[in-house]
């Protein structure tokens, strides 16, 4: 099955099954219609078969991009300037796409690697992004009209090596930012099948990524999207990968502890003890980004055009919380604060992201260098976030309800949490911290498209105590 499903991700497509089966950027978002919700085991291991992962479609061109010295840009041996060029693994994604086009418009030279399967969730289970996004043919065709600037595509699955190796000796990155990993909890909590999905995918493709770093772009810089989930909710302060402790009257300083609480943070886990291990033995050059929960659409880029417009998940499944809140008060659904509502975590805005991105790209690791920055700019709980959103709505006309739904997790409801975040800020961060205005904004975007809100995606539906073997499907 995990081999089945990667051969199917990679979205290769042989000459007898061109007809039928085209690059979702090709045409639209949507799928033919012989890709139905209910995909069995069966189905992924028979199409993967006939999908040829050797002719990955990629879309390859030149960058013209003008680059100033400082911004985006690398001092070659003979003292001129070229573009730095990044890789930007699961752009197509959430903060992929966000990242990829502020790189862009800042002067890098980029290209995008993805396997659209994101996409193919949404269609598996029956969801759908707030907004209208485009195919991400139809997004670069835009980008490059308005901005001039072209971005490189490859369309293809990481946990093919083959596909990555020549993706690898073609773009020749000067740095690889990683999100192409399944990013959701609950989906890697639904059944066996996701969560064996998550954990190959994730762990697997990120290997393929160190590998092809070592064999064909050794100074590349890794920069890879962790997660704070890592740390779990531990009772003393969080510090920004490494904790020095003294035992038996012996001081070393060692990896922070992780508690991961979920096969998706798990994979996670994994991730980062991969790369520390791969800097140490290999010298690669690897800043590990232990991210908060991100909300907000909007960056600069992305308003340019309609076109550019980025996704935003309000469902159970890949909703985050003040996203999620957000619609849900602009629609007048109660919002759902899961148990107590005492969880506390990081949060941040998603040109905050990109931002931060930017800044480790700027100051790359050391060769052999494994450091881990803790990317958020502030600590809300669930009820603290539900009460912004009560007091913005009301001041909207929102008439803004919550409601205590039972915890679907396995996780503390009420703890202690303090995480140091200051390496980021130390390079330069800016944050956009939450403030009335801005949520107002967010506000007035969901209540802009709540026509496209299918309210039964909103109560929570995967428990982390009933996950099973039998695979789960969603009735039309």
């Amino acid at each position: 099955m995990a081999h089945s499903l990667s051969h199917f991700c990679s979205l290769s497509v042989c000459k007898k099954d061109k007809k039928n089966y085209k690059s979702f950027g090709e045409n639209s978002t949507s799928l033919p219609s012989s890709f139905g919700l209910q995909i069995s085991e069966l189905a992924y291991e028979r199409l993967g078969k006939r999908l040829n992962r050797r002719n990955a479609i990629r879309a390859t061109t030149v960058s013209n991009a003008k680059v100033e010295a400082g911004s985006g840009s690398l001092q070659t041996n003979g003292g001129a300037l070229k573009s730095k060029k990044v890789m930007i693994i699961g752009g197509d994604g959430y903060c992929g796409w966000a990242t990829a086009l502020h790189l862009s418009n800042k002067g890098y030279e980029v290209a995008i690697v993805d396997n659209m399967v994101r996409r193919l969730f949404d269609h598996q289970l029956g969801l759908d992004s707030l907004t209208p996004i485009s195919s991400i043919h139809n997004r670069i065709r835009r980008w490059k009209a308005l901005t001039g600037n072209d971005i490189q595509l490859y369309i293809g699955d990481v946990c093919d090596f083959e596909f990555l190796s020549e993706a690898f000796k073609s773009f020749e990155p000067d740095a690889a930012v990683h999100f192409g990993e399944q990013r959701s909890a609950p989906y890697s909590m639904i059944d066996r099948s996701r969560a064996v999905f998550t954990q190959h995918n994730n762990v697997i493709g990120t290997l393929n990524v160190l590998f092809a770093i070592k064999e064909f772009q050794e100074e590349c810089h890794l920069v890879k999207l962790g997660t704070m989930g890592e740390y779990g909710t531990p009772n003393i302060d969080i510090e920004e990968g490494y904790i020095t402790i003294t035992h038996n009257g012996r001081t070393d300083t060692l990896p922070y502890p992780k508690q991961a609480s979920s096969f998706y943070h798990l994979s996670k886990v994994h991730d980062s003890n991969n790369i520390a291990f791969t800097c140490k033995a290999w010298g690669i050059r690897a800043t590990d980004l232990n991210q908060g929960v991100v909300y907000g659409v909007r960056t600069d880029e992305t308003e340019m055009h309609e076109e550019l417009c980025n996704r935003l998940d309000y469902d159970a499944v890949f909703g985050t919380a003040l996203n999620r809140f957000c619609v849900q008060a602009a629609v007048g659904h109660p919002l759902t604060v899961y148990g107590k509502g005492g969880q506390t975590r990081g949060y941040l805005d998603i040109r905050d992201t990109v931002q931060c991105v930017e800044l480790a790209i700027a100051n790359p690791a050391d060769r052999g260098e494994f450091r881990v920055f803790n990317q958020f700019t502030e600590q809300f709980s669930v009820n603290e976030l539900a009460a912004l959103v009560t007091k913005a709505g009301k001041k909207l006309g929102l008439q803004v309800q919550t409601v205590s739904v039972p915890n679907p997790r396995v996780e503390a409801e009420e703890h202690y949490y303090n995480a140091k975040h200051t390496k980021l800020v130390e390079l330069g961060l800016k944050p956009h911290l939450l403030s009335d205005s801005l949520l107002d904004s967010l506000l007035n975007f969901a209540v802009k498209y709540e026509d496209r809100v299918d309210t039964k995606q909103i109560m929570p539906g995967v428990s982390w105590k009933k996950i099973g073997a039998k695979p789960k499907t969603v009735a039309a």
